[in-house]
């Protein structure tokens, strides 16, 4: 693999997208999931150089999961496909029109059988940021391993290491995913978390401040705090900053974290100060929930300045 701009790997999901209930039956639309490829078509979209890495089954549906990342200039040269396990899948029924329920088979999947050696050409490849979530590590013994496997070597190499702490409560507990991420969060420059997640990487019981502060004592340099429609707040060790929503109309709230991620690595790729970071950062989360589908609705560069009416109110004290 050619040296890019960000590396990131995960497990990719075939979503089957019900407009009704899944129990009275209908049309499933198909779609690609998975918040480590939406990072990587977000940062895409923008014109970064952005490479995916994973495991997808040697079938129909692994080579959907890559035509759809290659149609979106999306790095898959160091995919590995597997002849043994299938691919993840995930449907998505909406109940109202502001709720959707969301079912997951994905245990055995090819995704989950990540490794170590999966990784070490990517990572050697070189990149200037590598991209990590807390879902990889929580699919199974090795793609735990490789998780800190690679955020150790990035690290090491001299790469910024971004870490989504991205909890999800159906893989599993609070505890024993606070026993991976808080390790794991040591070898990053930058921490995303909502502020219920924050206690799985710093100091459990922590309020937010007192949680973050202990991240940057560690060597974290950025905590990143999602808050949904109130925005973000970005500590560093010159203090807090906080970001406003842009007031878009929200119709689909999934993923959203993750376009908020690219947009902030996006920021950061161009140069861009903390509180531009966190500008285009809150842009592309707009975006995301102003549009159905996970990454659909992401913009192209030329697309940014779309939404620059809205006013996002940064502050510094």
């Amino acid at each position: 693999m050619t040296a890019v701009d960000v590396l990131t790997f995960g497990e990719a999901l075939v979503s089957l997208r019900a407009a009704g209930p899944l129990a009275t039956g209908g049309a499933l639309t198909m779609h690609l999931a998975g918040a480590e490829s939406n990072v990587a078509i977000g940062l895409a979209r923008l014109g970064h150089r952005a490479a995916w890495v994973g495991r997808v089954s040697d079938d129909e549906l692994g080579e959907y999961v890559l035509r759809q990342l290659r149609a979106e200039s999306v790095g898959v040269d160091g995919v590995t496909r597997d002849p043994d396990r299938p691919a993840g899948l995930l449907f998505l029924e909406r109940r109202t029109a502001d709720l959707t329920r969301v079912r997951y088979h994905r245990a055995g999947s090819a995704g989950s059988a990540l490794c170590v050696e999966d990784l070490r050409e990517p990572i050697a490849g070189g990149a200037r940021v590598l991209h990590l979530t807390g879902i990889t590590p929580a699919l199974s013994d090795s793609a735990r391993e490789a998780a800190r496997w690679a955020a150790e070597a990035a690290s090491r190499s001299g790469m910024l290491v971004s870490l989504d702490v991205n909890h999800r409560a159906r893989l599993w507990t609070r505890e024993a995913a606070r026993a991976v991420l808080a390790p794991l969060a040591g070898y990053a420059s930058v921490v995303i978390a909502s502020a219920d997640e924050l206690d799985l990487v710093g100091e459990p019981g922590a309020d937010e401040s007192t949680a973050a502060a202990g991240l940057l004592a560690r060597g974290v340099e950025t905590v990143l705090v999602k808050a949904g429609a109130d925005g973000a707040r970005a500590y560093t060790r010159d203090g807090v900053r906080h970001a406003a929503a842009l007031p878009v109309t929200a119709v689909d709230t999934v993923g959203a974290g993750d376009a908020f991620t690219a947009g902030y690595l996006s920021g950061h790729l161009d140069g861009l100060d903390l509180a531009g970071r966190l500008r285009r950062a809150v842009t592309l989360g707009a975006f995301a929930v102003a549009g159905h589908g996970d990454w659909e609705g992401l913009p192209r560069r030329d697309e940014l300045s779309l939404l620059d009416d809205h006013e996002t109110g940064n502050t510094l004290r």
